[in-house]
Parts: structure tokens; C-alpha cells; sequence
């Protein structure tokens, strides 16, 4: 039987074969040729991984062995699609999203393994000491995008920060500092969020000397996120904060107070706030003329658009190179790329990339539940989350579930905040991992 880390290597070889094939059939329906260069491709891509394992081999050798080879796959989709898209010549404006994805994936990596390098044999743990500092450096980053010379907005939104040739999204780094404050805080403080407070009907009230800065930080966070409009963010830090708290407590009332609470905010902003108000009406009337054909920054163009694209994909899809959707669909590259995604694989290649998704938070959760301490449980806990609220609040957004917010496909959309941030992500998984399943005499 093959031990975790071959397990590794071998789960390796189907990212490595979706890139040559993927760049194969492009090359086939572009240039009518099959051209050496999609194995050039591959092989770059399985050496980038591999030197990836090497580490991974050297410093966690106990970690799970899925979990880097399902991030590798979901980034060799989006690599592909992005180079699909990037060949479309009547969109020039993205001819250079691959090569760039490429490059953020390769600072991804780097930055990947200076963490586990950095954390490894538990020193994550450290991490708790610094719960205060981790959370107001969460809070400042997520201001930044409303800074007068630095911020950018974008439709109204405020997203990216710009310096020099930089620009880049500070809530990638908040989602994750914001995780681990919550798991810090809670890991100390949940035995009094249960025990003690005021028991009013079925629900029990904590008390505010460890509730009240909990209250403090997170909605500190939510502020900022509803200065810089960033709704969807918003969401994941309110549905993580929701998880962690009754993960730590084991109590129901606790997520369905909040539920309650953001079900009536969620009416109030929606009524009141007006591009809030417009992303609504454009989730209840996609296929309104008027909203569809409306000049402003609200229309329903973009969300119709992904419509269509998705019904057009079928069963089987397009196929790659023949679909109409990069130059249809706006934002293609990051936004709606699920959408693209759909048009070329079809049904099947869409539900294909849910399921690997699935697989990747389920083995989140599986490390959660190995841990030996609390705040490594509460930790993976609230990283899988996290990567489950940002599939579903994309995902649900483009297909009409729910109203459509700028976030992210994790690992596969462009962008290199969110791809950096995402093996950052990654990375504490695995030490968190790599310690719940080393031998207790080794620890």
C-alpha cells in the first residue's frame, strides 16, 4: 500500500495530464495542429508541483495526502480556461490573464511553502498569542481600499488596493486573519460562552466580558467590509463567524439567532442600500428589459448573460475554443468564469468541478476533526469554511441562487490575491494536519 506522501505524488499526475490535454485541445481548435508545446505546458506545471511535494515531503510528512493534489487540479482548470480565454483574439484586453495566473501561482507556491517551512512541528500554534494583533492588522487591510490614493473601486465597490505596479485585494488576507482570531478567541473563552450569561426562553445569553470583544473585532470587520460595499466578503466573514461559534459551543440557538439577525439585516440593507437594492432586482428579474438594457452599474446584463452561457453549455458543453460566452459574458476571467466553465465542459464538467470542490472541503473538515487541540480544530474548521462559502456565494450568484456578489472561484479564477491567499490558506491545512496525524511520541 502506498504510504501518504506517494499517495501525493500520484494524485499529482491527473493535474499535470488535465493541463496537456487541456492546452492540447486549443492548440487543436485554434491552430488545427497538435503542437509539442501543451506537453511543455504540462511538464512545466507537474515540475512546479513536484518541487511543491518535495517540500511538503520534507517538512509535513504526515499531512493529508489529498488536499495538495485537489488544490493542483482545481488550479490546472483554471489555468487552462484562462489560457482558452486568452486566445480569443476579438477579446485582446485578457491575451495575458494566463500568463499571469501563472506567475501569481508560482508566488502562491513560494509563499505556500515559506508557511509550512515557517509553522512547521506546530508552531501555528503561535499564531494564538498574537490573536489581537492578527485581527486589528485584518480590520486596517480591509480599509485600505477606501484610502484616497490608494484604494480603487470598481463599480461602486471598493476591491483592490493600487501601489506602484501592485494591486491587490486585502480581504483575501482578512478572510484568513479573521479565522484565526475567532479560533484563538474561542478556543479560550467557549467553555464561559456556554456555561455561563442569562438564560432567556430556550436561549442562553454569554456573557459580555468574553462576548463583547468577539462582538467587537467581528463586527469591526463586517463594518468595513459594508464601507468598501464588498457584500460578498461580508457574507463569508458572517457565515464563518456563524460556524466557528457553534463548532466551539456546540449550541444550535447560537447560528439561528444569528440567522434571524442576518435574515432581518439582510431585508433592511436590501430595501434600503441602493446598489444592494439593485443586485436584489437583478437576482429576482434577471430577464427584465429594463433592468437587462439599463446603462447603469446595476444591470441585469451581466447575470442574464450567465445565464445564457450556462443553458448553451448543455450536457457535454461546447467544447473548448467554440463557445461565444469569453466574449459575451463580462468579467469572464474572474467573476464568471464558473459560467465559461459551464458553456465549454457542459452539465458534466461543471458538476465534475463541484465535486472536486466537495472533496476538498470535506478533507478540510476531516482534519478538523483529527486535530488533538482546539484551536487547530476550531482552525481547519474555519478555513474549510471559508473556501465552502466562497464556492457557494460565487456559484450560487451566477446560477440565480442567491444575488450575484464579486467573489472569487477559489484556486481557479483570476486573480492574484485570491490564488496567493488560497495556498496560504492551504498551507495551514496542511500543518494543521501534519500535526493531528503524527505519532504522539513525535510531537
Amino acid at each position: 500500500m502506498l504510504g501518504a506522501r506517494n499517495r501525493e505524488l500520484v494524485g499529482l499526475i491527473p493535474a499535470a495530464l488535465l493541463v496537456t490535454a487541456g492546452f492540447a485541445a486549443i492548440f487543436i481548435q485554434s491552430q488545427s495542429k497538435i503542437s509539442s508545446v501543451s506537453l511543455t505546458y504540462g511538464a512545466a506545471f507537474l515540475t512546479l508541483c513536484l518541487a511543491t511535494h518535495l517540500v511538503i515531503r520534507r517538512v509535513t510528512p504526515y499531512a493529508d495526502p489529498y488536499l495538495f493534489p485537489l488544490a493542483a487540479v482545481l488550479a490546472s482548470v483554471g489555468l487552462v480556461e484562462l489560457y482558452r480565454i486568452s486566445t480569443d483574439p476579438f477579446v485582446p484586453e485578457y491575451a495575458n490573464v494566463a500568463r499571469e495566473q501563472a506567475q501569481w501561482m508560482v508566488v502562491g507556491l513560494v509563499l505556500f511553502s515559506i508557511t509550512i517551512v515557517a509553522l512547521r512541528d506546530g508552531r501555528y500554534l503561535r499564531l494564538e498569542n498574537y490573536r489581537y494583533l492578527i485581527a486589528i492588522a485584518a480590520i486596517v487591510s480591509l480599509f485600505l481600499p477606501r484610502v484616497p490614493g490608494i484604494g480603487e473601486s470598481s463599480n461602486g465597490i471598493y476591491l483592490s488596493v493600487h501601489v506602484g505596479s501592485i494591486t491587490f485585494q486585502p480581504s483575501e488576507f482578512g478572510k484568513i486573519a479573521i479565522v484565526v482570531f475567532l479560533a484563538s478567541y474561542l478556543r479560550d473563552n467557549r467553555q464561559l460562552l456556554v456555561t455561563a450569561g442569562k438564560k432567556i426562553l430556550w436561549l442562553t445569553l454569554p456573557p459580555m466580558k468574553q462576548f463583547g470583544p468577539l462582538l467587537l473585532i467581528w463586527g469591526s470587520a463586517m463594518a468595513m467590509l459594508l464601507i468598501t460595499r464588498e457584500i460578498g466578503t461580508s457574507l463569508m466573514f458572517f457565515g464563518a463567524f456563524l460556524a466557528l461559534l457553534y463548532v466551539a459551543t456546540g449550541r444550535l440557538s447560537f447560528p439561528l439567532l444569528g440567522l434571524v439577525l442576518f435574515a432581518a439585516g439582510a431585508y433592511y440593507l436590501g430595501t434600503h442600500v441602493g446598489h444592494i437594492y439593485a443586485r436584489v432586482l437583478d437576482w429576482e428579474h434577471p430577464f427584465s428589459p429594463k433592468l437587462y438594457n439599463s446603462p447603469a452599474a446595476g444591470s441585469s446584463y451581466q447575470l442574464a448573460q450567465s445565464l445564457f452561457s450556462q443553458a448553451d453549455g448543455g450536457i457535454l458543453g461546447t467544447g473548448f475554443g467554440q463557445s461565444l460566452a469569453p466574449q459575451l459574458v463580462p468579467v469572464p476571467q474572474s467573476d464568471m468564469i464558473y459560467s465559461v466553465i459551464t458553456n465549454e465542459t457542459g452539465l458534466v464538467g461543471a458538476t465534475g468541478l463541484l465535486a472536486v470542490y466537495l472533496v476538498f472541503i470535506a478533507r478540510g473538515f476531516k482534519v478538523a476533526t483529527l486535530a488533538r487541540d482546539s484551536f487547530s480544530k476550531l482552525l481547519a474548521s474555519g478555513l474549510a469554511f471559508i473556501v465552502a462559502m466562497q464556492v457557494f456565494v460565487i456559484v450560487g450568484g451566477v446560477t440565480d441562487l442567491i444575488p450575484l456578489t464579486g467573489v472569487t472561484l477559489p484556486f481557479v479564477a483570476y486573480g492574484g490575491s485570491s490564488v496567493v491567499m488560497n495556498f496560504v490558506l492551504l498551507a495551514l491545512l496542511l500543518l494543521v494536519s501534519d500535526r493531528a496525524r503524527r505519532p504522539i511520541d513525535m510531537l
